[in-house]
């Protein structure tokens, strides 16, 4: 009797040394995040919208915004119309993530300004923070992606935008501790 107490007593002890070693490796800043984020993909056509899950850890394609006049005020309202839907909704919203381009050394190119603009005038608009993430080869990898599932580069082309914002949403998640 005493021996299969003991027994039972080791089991119980290694089981709960296992169970506080593991939470030694947690890390829980990690899974502090319970709202989500957005992710832009500013175009002068289209803005690519992407949503993240309340966690923080993945991102998906939510919708595109055509952009109707070339007006920066106009894209901001559009914009904002978004944000405020997700902000009352019970999984809130935290943060806007904004693909920064630039050209492949990293120096700004001619959208980058515009897209600088955008950003300016969004934050005047909104108590939300807004972070710019760098969306070099983001496009390209969002097309790569897309050529998987579906063939015809004219269905591809309608979710560009929102895949895109995907692709700059999940590097900002992937580098970024939030």
């Amino acid at each position: 009797m005493l021996r299969s107490n003991q027994r039972s007593l080791r089991k119980s002890l290694s089981l709960t040394l296992n169970v506080l070693t593991w939470l030694d490796r947690v890390d829980y800043d990690r899974y502090a995040i319970e709202v989500r984020l957005l992710g832009l993909d500013y175009g002068n056509r289209r803005i690519g919208l992407a949503l993240s899950d309340f966690s923080g850890t993945l991102a998906r394609p939510w919708k595109v915004l055509e952009r109707q006049h070339s007006a920066n005020h106009e894209a901001v309202d559009q914009v904002l119309k978004s944000v405020r839907q997700l902000q009352s909704e019970e999984d809130g919203l935290g943060c806007v993530v904004v693909g920064l381009p630039t050209h492949l050394d990293g120096t700004p190119n001619e959208q980058t300004v515009h897209v600088q603009a955008f950003v300016d005038a969004l934050r005047k608009r909104t108590e939300l923070p807004v972070t710019f993430q760098d969306e070099r080869l983001s496009s390209y990898e969002a097309e790569r992606l897309l050529a998987i599932r579906e063939t015809d580069w004219r269905k591809r082309k309608s979710r560009l935008d929102a895949a895109a914002a995907t692709v700059i949403l999940q590097d900002y998640l992937d580098t970024t501790k939030v």
